[in-house]
């Protein structure tokens, strides 16, 4: 060992790459050194440092671990769509290091019992770090309120229906008084179910074409407009789910300018396609809400690159092969996509239409401060990162994808945007297999 360098044990470095901190800085990696499931140094004391291993980033992005806020697990529930051990992993080779795990599970997350199932479920067979969204009403019907405080203090982040709307405006109101008075934050996906009714595809051209039943934007506009007027009143901290309509974003930023607590996020299936994808009656496109116009698409991507979003979302739903498998009306709606979620994103900013730092920021930082989290590459952090080669490629396909659910959004082409890294507290959730 030379004298100008020190030795660290249980320890990795990485060197060269590009550095993105989730705040919109990018640096030339000098090196970085992770011990104990921390980072411990950057820049010219890391480099000399010596670690037990050491991993070159040349060519590569260096950006904190991805934080999904709508993952399903499918567990406890139907094995065979997937549950946390593979859809963990599979999360973890799309760069996540954090998800959020949907209360839509078989039994709904509506109890401490199932919330200790699914946290002791994580601890002992996911490579990240799992956190559990509660049920905010009994099974989530809309009915009858959960116990609330019960479901926080098994470990619970937050409470939200689901994809599932809440019954009336009256029991809305009591959900949000309720979890305010606890401090929690609520997650609604906003429809209307009445004005929803049997839809299942945009209420558009596509649909008059194909003669599918559509879902008129305002069953989502309305519902928007009901939660912020009910936050408003309430105080409660709300979060808007996987919004998918330009005045949706419209009025989401007329809350916030009139100081509304108010986050919300958008999955990215709804940044990179349109209602067109349905052409050909490709059931994989299922996907609620659904996929609308170009002038919806391109003011969402807006949102997100000036702010208004706060998160993009996987809204990752694995299916079995037979419950897409049938007329479109009978399919199960949901993409497999985890683990294309950056790669859409790379193909974003390869159009323009997103800077790199806006597509890291709302993948990192931006859900950690729903979750009111951070979300760092600095001394003394978590080791939480995600290494990848934007200028890489990978074909998605049964060989390389690792979730349960096989309907991923892109299945014959190449895709941009290879993670060779995943680290969860320091600890190899994902790397690259050699060759």
């Amino acid at each position: 060992m030379s004298s100008a360098e020190t030795s660290t044990g249980n320890s990795l470095k990485i060197t060269g790459g590009r550095l993105y901190d989730g705040e919109g800085s990018e640096s030339e990696n000098i090196a970085l050194l992770i011990r104990d499931g921390r980072i411990a140094a950057m820049g010219e004391a890391a480099s000399r440092t010596r670690a037990d291993e050491t991993i070159s980033a040349d060519n590569c992005v260096i950006a904190p671990g991805f934080i999904d806020l709508c993952c399903n697990l499918r567990e406890p529930g139907n094995g065979q769509k997937g549950n946390i051990a593979s859809e963990t992993r599979a999360a973890a080779h799309g760069g996540f290091t954090t998800v959020c795990a949907s209360p839509e599970t078989s039994p709904v997350n509506d109890s401490s019992a199932v919330t200790h199932l699914i946290r002791d479920g994580a601890a002992s067979r996911s490579p990240i770090r799992v956190l559990p969204v509660g049920a905010i009403t009994r099974g989530l019907e809309g009915d009858l309120l959960s116990d609330m405080a019960g479901l926080t203090a098994a470990g619970c982040v937050a409470v939200g229906n689901g994809s599932r709307g809440v019954r009336n405006a009256r029991i809305l109101r009591r959900c949000m008084a309720y979890a305010q008075t606890f401090g929690l934050t609520v997650m609604f996906s906003p429809e209307n179910q009445a004005l929803a009714a049997d839809g299942y595809a945009h209420d558009g051209l596509v649909t008059s074409r194909l003669g599918l039943l559509g879902i008129p934007e305002v069953a989502e506009t309305a519902a928007v407009m009901e939660m912020l007027l009910l936050a408003e009143e309430t105080g409660v901290r709300l979060h808007l789910s996987q919004l998918s309509c330009a005045r949706s974003v419209e009025m989401l930023a007329d809350a916030r300018r009139r100081g509304i607590a108010v986050t919300a996020d958008v999955a990215m299936h709804q940044l990179a396609f349109t209602e067109d994808a349905l052409a050909g009656f490709d059931s994989r496109f299922h996907v609620r809400p659904p996929l609308r116009s170009e002038s919806d698409r391109k003011a969402l991507i807006a949102g997100v690159r000036e702010g208004v979003i706060d998160a993009i979302v996987s809204q990752h739903q694995p299916h079995d092969t037979a419950a897409k498998q049938a007329p479109m009306a009978a399919t199960e709606s949901g993409l497999s996509s985890i683990e294309s979620v950056l790669s859409l994103g790379l193909e974003l900013v390869e159009m323009n239409e997103l800077a790199l730092s806006d597509l890291i920021r709302a993948l990192t930082t931006g859900p950690a401060s729903v979750l009111g989290r951070t979300a760092r590459l600095a001394e003394g952090e978590p080791a939480d990162l995600c290494l990848f080669d934007p200028e890489a490629f990978w074909a998605p396909g049964a060989q390389t994808l690792v979730s349960a659910g096989r309907h991923a959004p892109v299945t014959d082409r190449e895709l941009p945007g290879v993670v060779r890294l995943t680290l969860a507290e320091g600890r190899k959730a994902w790397q690259q297999p050699a060759g």
